[in-house]
């Protein structure tokens, strides 16, 4: 079958979020330390000049805080080299009292290693083209990504791209990386739709992209794309979506099962728990009170004060979902780089919509507490903390998963029910 002109030959934009540009680390003024918590590791030239600094401050802290990996892990994780060991506290062993790093204080930040050089950016190379995403982690990181009202995101030349139309109806989806990255970000960005029926749509390509690629489909990404394209650019797709009812009960009681999890585990911030406070706060959680009765005041916090919010300011969560797909190779993740690996993009959209949701969620909670005083200011602060507490634990990712299917939730409805208000 020979596929359409229009079909065979397309022009891709090769997008790079360049707001990533502007980070710089406000020092002692931030409201976080980038390190305390965490693993950091360690690369092996990094590692080699640590071992080299003759400073007699630092020296014993290399010592008892500096520890390679062993030959085991080294062969599963080949580009680190070792660990540094944080103190009890969950503090770096290197912060000093100003909380700054005394490597970089005392020897300079050519001295850093790679992962503290870097962070928050999240520099990569694809298909030779470099790009940098921002953690949210860091509060002015969050603060650059979720208050830019137009998100700066570079769109090069376009450059037109042969479709092989003799291919076989299953290609290698990866191969459509860029095709994929630009459909994204622009569905994402069609605020003809609500964001939950955004993410609807994004959901229901990313599981056809699963299809094509398991060779379930008797056509090719391509012709896909263009029918798929213009099914969203007709509007018609409104109607269904509006047919699908919320289930506030079953969203709250996910969003809760899902702070638990976290709580339960080491190590949760101060700033973690003053958001989950108010969050509490906001719904009204208190003992005794009934999922009915939660499930009422977290929809009149969203009623009231949240939805009202995000219409005022509609790019606040857009841009969090755009950075999350630079940040996580959406709809591909790390597999993106590994020749042969099994491309997912169905399981990499849950991920992503766990997380949105949970954001989402508490963000409506702590609207509900601060009511007409909600503020900018405080949405960042609520991102910054669950992205820092939830985000670098995957586990946590494994955990909710697994409780979906429990559930017989890890399916479009279920993911569904995660995202609608």
């Amino acid at each position: 079958m020979v596929l359409p002109e229009e079909v065979r030959l397309r022009a891709v934009h090769f997008s790079q979020p360049e707001y990533a540009r502007r980070f710089q680390c406000i020092g002692s003024s931030c409201e976080e330390d980038c390190c305390s918590g965490w693993q950091v590791t360690v690369d092996k030239p990094s590692y080699d000049r640590f071992k080299a600094i003759d400073d007699d401050e630092l020296r014993p802290i290399f010592e008892q805080h500096l520890q390679p990996l062993t030959e085991q892990q080294k062969q599963q994780h080949p580009s680190v080299f070792a660990i540094i060991q944080m103190l009890p506290s969950g503090a770096c062993p290197f912060l000093s009292t100003e909380r700054l790093c005394s490597i970089q204080l005392k020897r300079g930040p050519e001295s850093l290693c790679k992962t503290c050089a870097t962070f928050p950016r999240m520099p990569r190379v694809i298909d030779e083209k470099h790009e940098t995403a921002l953690s949210l982690s860091c509060p002015e990181a969050a603060r650059i990504v979720l208050l830019e009202e137009d998100l700066q995101i570079s769109s090069p030349d376009s450059t037109p791209l042969l479709w092989d139309d003799q291919a076989p109806p299953a290609p290698e989806v990866r191969n459509y990386f860029w095709h994929i990255r630009e459909f994204t970000i622009q569905l994402l960005r069609n605020r003809s739709y609500l964001l939950w029926q955004r993410l609807f749509l994004l959901g229901t390509f990313a599981r056809r992209l699963d299809a094509i690629g398991h060779g379930q489909l008797e056509r090719g990404f391509p012709s896909f794309l263009l029918d798929f394209e213009n099914a969203i650019a007709s509007g018609r797709l409104h109607a269904s979506m509006e047919t699908i009812p919320p289930n506030l009960p079953l969203q709250l009681d996910l969003l809760i099962t899902m702070i638990n999890l976290r709580l339960g585990a080491p190590l949760v911030s101060r700033r973690l728990l003053e958001t989950i406070e108010d969050f509490g706060k906001g719904i009204g959680h208190l003992p005794g009170v009934t999922t009915a009765m939660l499930a009422a005041r977290y929809d009149a916090a969203w009623q009231q004060y949240a939805k009202p919010f995000f219409e005022q300011h509609p790019h606040f969560l857009e841009n969090y979902l755009i950075n999350q797909v630079y940040r996580n190779l959406f709809p591909f993740g790390e597999e993106l780089f590994r020749p042969g690996a099994i491309q997912e993009p169905a399981k990499h959209f849950a991920r992503l919509a766990i997380h949105y949701s949970l954001i989402k969620g508490v963000l409506i909670g702590v609207a509900g507490c601060y009511q007409k005083n909600f503020s900018l200011e405080i949405a960042v602060k609520t991102v910054q903390s669950l992205y820092r507490n939830f985000e670098h634990h995957a586990k946590f990712l494994d955990d909710i998963q697994m409780l979906l299917a429990e559930r017989g939730l890890d399916n479009a409805y279920g993911l569904t029910m995660l995202l609608r208000n």
